[in-house]
């Protein structure tokens, strides 16, 4: 089992982050990759409509808006990865700015290292993305 995370300080309160990422269906509004992003299932699922092609099914496992978190899995992706389970957390720091993390585990398929680089750069990614659009 491979694990990868990254964690970023926006410097920007903890609620407005999370009123931007905290929906499920909310990651065509701040990930690069995303083109499109649909709901199905009642919500349980969405489907990612990749930029340049591609689709990713994932599925809502458990959401906490107290505790600004969500877990999720993919059910079907180009990605070289099985049995992936991600979350996403946003903390405050003392000041209460907030801290976004987003963590995974999975199994890779094929080499470790490529499986492993290729989420990392996906949560890089996002969380650069979101500090630019937070102003940072």
């Amino acid at each position: 089992m491979s694990k990868v995370s990254t964690k970023m300080n926006l410097g920007v309160p903890a609620s407005k982050v999370w009123d931007v990422i905290g929906g499920f269906n909310a990651l065509q509004d701040w990930h690069p990759a995303v083109e499109k992003s649909e709901l199905e299932d009642g919500g349980t699922r969405r489907r990612l409509h990749l930029v340049g092609g591609g689709e990713i099914v994932e599925e809502l496992k458990a959401k906490d808006d107290s505790g600004r978190n969500y877990t999720y899995t993919i059910l079907s992706s180009p990605l070289p990865v099985a049995n992936y389970k991600s979350t996403i957390t946003v903390n405050q720091d003392a000041d209460g700015n907030a801290v976004v993390e987003w963590a995974g585990e999975f199994e890779p398929v094929g080499a470790a290292s490529e499986a492993e680089n290729v989420i990392q750069s996906i949560y890089d990614a996002g969380l650069q993305n979101l500090k630019k659009m937070m102003g940072g």
